[in-house]
């Protein structure tokens, strides 16, 4: 479901905070250990911890581990990195006991001398966002991120038959949903609203509107929370876009503006769907671009079983007001709150890395903006039922299929590589082709149930 940004919180920037708050702020908190958080190239969260005792040096110099553990980060013979603590993500972690609490920071991982790492997420978004800011422009996002909860790891069995916005007893993760609100909450990071969705143990917890760099954080911490929690409750969440064949995939469809300053850039009062040129030429850098940047929206083998018709995922690069078959759809304007406009882009799902996902979206945007370039007509009906005579007529191009697609489209773009620079575009395709490979080598359930008995 959509969100509605509120024009405060659109506004707002997270409070800056400095070495002696978070020193003072562990002290009053009785914090005895500090979880140093980054990512890998895939979006895998990592970590470490320190003692309250190393917490100051932390902060001042960096903590060194070995990036060649990490994947898509250095080679043996380039290994040695630093985990830089970012003083503003400093939080306390409310699963854990008050009593010699632990705390978690996000680092920006750095070369010993100093240098910024370019095959970490966090620098590659914050150099996009960079780019934008020096146009003048501030990247806000709005992700809503959908779930599962299971029985257990070992199978996709669900926990109620429930479907949109059913309450108990189809709905038996209400108590779930409030404790993992309840904990974000307490890390700082604001929540709209929550719900069951469409397929039965699937669910829905939206965040409110931010800038891009706390929203992937928020993302990252998110994804940890909802596991967290669900382990509490002897359950297992799951963030794979498609455990349940014939049943709707999540997704993590994406929400964004730009801003200049305290003015939401995509808003025109005279303009039909109150859209500015700026918006529609985002748009359409989005539109023409979406193909080769799916491979970072939708990473894995699995988030194509997802993009198929029929279960509300986008498959052909169009857009519209209010139609949800489309890749790009524009929420209904709020009279009087200019800072709700935005547009919506359904085709991500929640398991891509946040960091790289956000600086392709951007990239893409800001080429339509600086080009000038201007989306096609809408496609107000449904796009699945027209023919394929129909869509070639209008020019309507197809997402990949699978994921070998998806890395050849990828291989091919310039604008892709350009916004994940070379040592993350290079990694990434690299550990993609060797996904390719190990599923092409597996030999699935499927094919012993069908051919076992009949060959």
């Amino acid at each position: 479901m959509p969100v509605a940004p509120k024009p405060a919180a659109a506004k707002r920037r997270p409070m800056r905070k400095d070495k002696e708050y978070v020193l003072r702020l562990a002290k009053e908190h009785d914090v005895r250990f500090i979880r140093l958080w980054f990512t890998d190239i895939l979006g895998v969260l990592k970590s470490f911890a320190i003692t309250i005792d190393e917490l100051e040096k932390a902060l001042e110099e960096g903590m060194g581990f070995d990036g060649s553990a990490i994947e898509g980060f250095a080679r043996i013979d380039e290994s040695d990195m630093l985990a830089v603590p970012d003083p503003n993500t400093f939080c306390l972690l409310p699963w854990r006991p008050r009593e010699n609490a632990v705390a978690r920071m996000f680092c920006d991982v750095t070369y010993p001398g100093g240098k910024l790492f370019e095959g970490d997420p966090r620098a590659v978004l914050k150099r996009n966002l960079a780019q934008a800011g020096r146009l003048g422009y501030t990247f806000y996002v709005g992700p809503e991120l959908e779930f599962f909860v299971f029985k257990s790891a070992d199978a996709p069995v669900p926990i109620d038959g429930g479907g949109y916005f059913d309450l108990t007893p189809l709905d038996a993760a209400s108590d779930l949903r409030r404790d993992i609100i309840l904990s974000m909450e307490e890390m700082g990071i604001g929540i709209e609203y929550s719900h069951h969705e469409a397929a039965p143990s699937q669910h829905e917890i939206d965040f409110r509107y931010t800038d891009a760099l706390t929203m992937a954080d928020n993302v990252m911490t998110y994804r940890l929370v909802v596991k967290e929690i669900a382990f509490k409750h002897g359950l297992y969440a799951s963030f794979m876009p498609k455990p349940l064949a014939e049943r709707n995939g999540s997704g993590m469809h994406v929400n964004m503006s730009l801003f200049r300053g305290e003015r939401n850039a995509f808003f025109d009062a005279k303009d039909r769907l109150h859209l500015s040129g700026t918006a529609k030429r985002f748009m359409a850098g989005i539109l023409r671009h979406a193909p080769e940047l799916t491979l970072v929206l939708n990473q894995w083998v699995n988030s194509y079983k997802r993009l198929v018709p029929g279960y509300e995922a986008p498959v052909y690069v169009t857009w519209a007001q209010r139609n949800r078959s489309d890749l790009v759809r524009i929420p209904m304007y709020k009279p009087g709150k200019e800072s709700t406009i935005r547009i919506e882009l359904r085709s991500p799902d929640p398991a891509c890395n946040p960091y790289l996902a956000f600086s392709a979206i951007l990239a893409a945007g800001l080429e339509g903006v600086k080009t000038h370039r201007m989306p096609p007509s809408p496609t107000e009906e449904n796009v699945f039922e027209l023919s394929e005579q129909e869509r070639l007529r209008r020019g309507i191009r197809q997402l990949p299929g699978n994921l070998e697609q998806a890395i050849e489209l990828a291989l091919g773009s310039r604008l892709l590589r350009r916004a994940l620079g070379d040592h993350v575009f290079e990694s990434f395709i690299a550990n993609k082709r060797i996904e390719c490979d190990r599923f092409h080598r597996t030999v699935t359930d499927y094919e012993l149930k069908t051919y076992l008995p009949l060959l």
